[in-house]
């Protein structure tokens, strides 16, 4: 089943997608919510009327003039107001590339123990625009992942019972101005205002049992769901990144635990898988410069149209543009 949330007359609206529709849920079936919170909040009460309108809908049973065209309406991120949003950091090859451009060791600890970040969420956005300051624009950088919604409240939830608590899973891009990101890791606390401008989910949100085709173990030693879902970005039709989510070392549900650990998360927490291996510019232009000392770097620039696709999880598609103004914070840096 995939969810999609989008804005009609001002209201943002729930809706069950399917080969290419929208299913307004509260039009279809009045004891179903209207938005994705109230779902998430109720997801196990809701979850069988959910299922067999999701039936209905894939056996035709549902008059066609009922649904509306997905190109024609405005796509919200599929959890609109996420109650946290936190990002990991799964994919070995990913670090020990970023580690090894930087001609440093790898991290052992990287092995031991999965970590995360709170990012904005009240940055999230769906597909569509991303605004950008003049700071944003100071390496601008893209970073391919998958994220989960955690669907009912938990606290010391263990590994092995940890993918019970997934509603769905989406594409992120979580975009960051790497200037700024760079300089204020310096003095060891962020990363900031390097990340905090938006964060990209969508376009919809998939239920486990649509991935179960795509299911694999998970890396030895390892505890959870994993799945070979084939993951690319491209940057205004050229593709510059090619990876899989089954190449996550850390699962999902091993992250959970971590997350929950002495501290309760709630319905509509997010939770990213941090970047695939090739998954953005800073790797990208690293491995680049290091094989060839005049490889020209890549950043993302006012206009471009960034497409990340996952399989199983369809295709987010964001423009960069720049506001109207001129406020750089980095000119207000005090120098010594």
């Amino acid at each position: 089943m995939k969810l999609a949330s989008y804005l009609q007359d001002g209201y943002e609206l729930l809706a069950i997608y399917h080969n290419g529709y929208l299913y307004n849920l509260e039009s279809l079936n009045q004891d179903l919510p209207g938005t994705m919170g109230i779902l998430l909040n109720f997801w196990e009460e809701y979850l069988p009327a959910l299922e067999s309108l999701n039936n209905s809908i894939v056996k035709g049973d549902i008059a066609p003039h009922l649904a509306m065209s997905a190109n024609d309406l405005h796509l919200l991120a599929p959890v609109p107001h996420p109650a946290s949003c936190r990002d990991g950091y799964a994919f070995r090859q990913h670090v020990a590339a970023a580690r090894r451009n930087r001609k440093v060791d790898m991290i052992p600890e990287f092995d031991q123990y999965p970590i995360f970040y709170f990012t904005n969420h009240q940055s999230i956005q769906g597909p569509g625009k991303v605004r950008c300051m003049p700071d944003h624009f100071e390496k601008l950088d893209f970073e391919l992942e998958v994220a989960v919604v955690i669907s009912k409240t938990g606290r010391n939830v263990i590994a092995e019972e940890a993918d019970s608590y997934i509603a769905g899973y989406m594409i992120m891009n979580d975009l960051s101005a790497r200037r700024l990101q760079i300089e204020e890791m310096v003095l060891n606390l962020g990363p900031a205002k390097g990340k905090d401008f938006a964060t990209a989910i969508g376009p919809w949100l998939v239920t486990p049992d649509e991935l179960e085709p795509y299911k694999t173990a998970p890396k030895e030693g390892h505890t959870g769901n994993s799945y070979q879902l084939a993951m690319t970005c491209s940057v205004n039709g050229v593709q510059v990144s090619a990876g899989n989510m089954g190449d996550m070392d850390w699962t999902f549900a091993e992250i959970i635990e971590r997350c929950s650990y002495g501290a309760t998360i709630y319905p509509g927490d997010v939770i990213g898988s941090g970047t695939v291996g090739t998954g953005c510019f800073l790797e990208l232009n690293g491995t680049g410069k290091l094989n060839d000392p005049n490889y020209q770097e890549q950043w993302l620039q006012e206009g471009d149209v960034v497409e990340m696709e996952v399989e199983g999880l369809g295709k987010l598609v964001n423009t960069i543009v720049a506001e109207d103004s001129d406020f750089s914070i980095l000119d207000k840096k005090k120098m010594l």
